[in-house]
């Protein structure tokens, strides 16, 4: 089959690799007909290249249609149209049990002291092949993948793998009222979602993003912009005070990481980053897990735009050791932070609901700015990490 694999840093490539198989009861193979390029993807292409090997398939954003089943996969069946969650959960630990999908204890890595395994994403998180490519081998089938109606266009569906309900948990977990103001600090694709899914909740929006084209999207669906940079925002403060004079002087009720580790404004964490990654893995990986750094403007933004009592919720993935954090404001403002990997299947029932209704009420199948073919995404990966060509979300057709 042919598949987007991983060869170093900034440096991946669609090639020809062996057919995934059956390996456990409890396993299904998937044909692929719609797979994305997720903004966490990004990090694999530059900051985390020393938990990669080359040959490495990427990608975990994905949906398609059963084509083998093992003898344990419960009521799934060849021939179902399914999207999967990128986070593989069996749904019977007591993790499960509790709605943590992200923390499975079956598919737990704790090698590397880490949650469930994830499709596509490194050693820390199983190194399971991913779904950039024309096969998948899913684990767990029993209870991940969801079936979906056998008509509808993909791009309805497919993002329920990750960025919708990554978005929506976000949005949720910020606990802004009806009628409250979320601040979504980010605006690509995991931020676009939550501005369309609070806007949907009742809940007034402030967008913040310094890429045009990002910012002039997130106003179409209701949220009020600033931008970084004709507004002069170029400091977290500048970012809070931004924020404080459109809510009384108080700040959001809840603000929203959608950016993570790799935001814009830190040019000597960027610096050190991109030279860790380029360091051989032995190397490389002490000091991504004892002496990382990530690049905090994002979150930094989201402490300083919350009102006091508030909540930060964070979507956006980070992997610094020593991330230095304002924990005397935080602490003087009384915050809550709530942060993590999404629990997809918590919100799988009422977010297939909504995306099933008549009406495309999220705009999902107009997302996506380029829809192209397996074979282009090198190119593509290039394209969306610099933000070229009014870039938001990449799909891509094996």
């Amino acid at each position: 089959m042919r598949a987007l694999t991983w060869h170093g840093v900034e440096d991946v490539r669609v090639e020809t690799v062996p057919d995934p198989v059956i390996e456990a009861p409890t396993d299904a193979v998937v044909r692929v007909t719609s797979t994305a390029i997720c903004g966490s993807d990004l990090h694999l292409y530059k900051v985390l290249g020393p938990y990669l090997h080359e040959g490495d398939v990427l990608g975990h954003e994905f949906m398609g249609v059963v084509e083998a089943v093992g003898g344990e996969t419960g009521e799934l069946k060849v021939g179902d149209r399914v999207v999967v969650p990128f986070n593989i959960s069996c749904g019977s630990c007591w993790m499960c049990e509790r709605g943590l999908f992200a923390q499975c204890e079956t598919t737990q890595n704790t090698e590397h002291g880490k949650g469930a395994s994830l499709f596509g994403y490194t050693d820390m998180y199983g190194a399971v092949p991913g779904g950039q490519s024309e096969l998948v081998r899913v684990p767990q089938a029993q209870f991940g993948p969801v079936r979906l109606p056998e008509h509808g266009a993909d791009e309805r569906f497919l993002y329920l793998s990750d960025i919708l309900p990554t978005a929506w948990q976000g949005v949720r977990w910020a606990d802004v009222p009806e009628g409250g103001t979320l601040a979504v600090i980010g605006l690509g694709p995991v931020g676009q979602l939550a501005v369309r899914a609070a806007r949907h909740l009742g809940m007034r929006v402030i967008g913040v993003d310094l890429v045009p084209e990002r910012l002039a999207l997130a106003a179409e669906w209701g949220a009020e912009v600033l931008d970084v940079r004709t507004d002069g925002l170029d400091s977290p403060v500048k970012v809070g005070d931004a924020v404080r004079d459109l809510t009384d002087g108080r700040g959001a009720e809840g603000t929203l990481d959608a950016v993570g580790m790799e935001a814009h404004g830190n040019p000597v964490a960027a610096a050190m980053i991109s030279a860790v990654g380029k360091l051989p893995g032995v190397v490389s990986r002490p000091m991504i897990e004892h002496a990382a750094i990530d690049r905090l403007a994002a979150l930094h933004s989201s402490i300083e735009a919350v009102r006091r009592g508030g909540t930060v919720s964070v979507s956006g993935v980070y992997g610094g050791a020593v991330d230095p954090m304002p924990m005397m404001d935080m602490f003087d403002k009384g915050l809550t932070v709530r942060m993590g990997q999404c629990h997809v299947k918590r919100w799988t029932d009422e977010l297939l609901e909504l995306v099933s209704q008549d009406e495309d009420v999220l705009g999902l199948e107009t997302l996506a700015t380029h829809r192209v073919p397996l074979e282009e995404a090198p190119q593509m990966y290039e394209t969306f990490q610099k933000k070229e060509d009014g870039c938001i979300k990449v799909v891509l057709r094996p």
